[in-house]
């Protein structure tokens, strides 16, 4: 088992007038990386910032923090080598926006960042699996993308089973309404890589919280393990 347990804050669920401090915060709470969504107003109706911003909260926050970068934009192609030159890490793009994920994920690796492809809840998981081989992670939206808030569906958890079964070390993140009272479904099902908004964020001792989901989520794993 090559995966471990990774807690992600979504920054956007922060002050956004303190962004900078907010991620040093987040990190100095135990966060293992950051989880920036990107919002182009086209495959979302929401719009949020882009490169220049990533680029400012890099040299805010220096070059240790993992920018996991969730591109809701419907031409992905575009941002690649703007947010590599920004400092983002990972880029995850919506197998729904291109006709081309081969090249896209090509594209990528070759700007220097690991590659991460998301699914929307009407996306079936069987469409991704072509790609598993070739990327970093996988991510299960568990609500619609474009706004915080919404209730976590529990009926894409036996997507998230489903690539743990078929790709046993591939990374999978949930993202959408994920917190202490919705970790352990997105756990026992196999994602290792949550992305926790307003619980962490929000919370009046994010440090306990992140800690609570990483638990949740190691103990999962090890259940996992044992019963092989």
């Amino acid at each position: 088992m090559s995966y471990s347990a990774k807690i992600g804050p979504s920054i956007l669920s922060s002050d956004l007038a303190c962004l900078g401090s907010e991620c040093v915060r987040m990190m100095e709470c135990g966060a293992d990386y950051l989880h920036l969504d990107v919002m182009d107003g086209h495959f979302v109706p929401n719009i949020t910032f882009g490169h220049p911003m990533v680029e400012c909260l890099r040299n805010c926050v220096g070059p240790d923090p993992f920018f996991d970068m969730h591109m809701m934009v419907s031409r992905p192609e575009q941002w690649v080598k703007p947010m590599a030159a920004a400092g983002a890490n990972q880029y995850t793009f919506h197998l729904e926006t291109t006709t081309n994920a081969g090249n896209l994920i090509k594209e990528i690796r070759e700007s220097g960042m690991k590659v991460g492809l998301a699914i929307k809840p009407g996306t079936t998981v069987e469409e991704l699996a072509p790609w598993a081989g070739q990327i970093d992670m996988a991510l299960v939206m568990t609500v619609e993308p474009g706004f915080g808030g919404q209730k976590f569906m529990e009926d894409m958890m036996p997507k998230v089973s489903w690539l743990r079964s078929q790709f046993p070390s591939l990374d999978i993140e949930v993202d959408g309404g994920v917190g202490p009272s919705t970790i352990h479904k997105c756990a026992e099902a196999g994602a290792n890589m949550i992305v926790s908004g307003s619980a962490v964020v929000s919370s009046d001792d994010p440090r306990s919280v992140i800690a609570m989901l990483r638990t949740a989520v190691s103990e999962a794993m090890q259940k996992r393990s044992l019963d092989r």
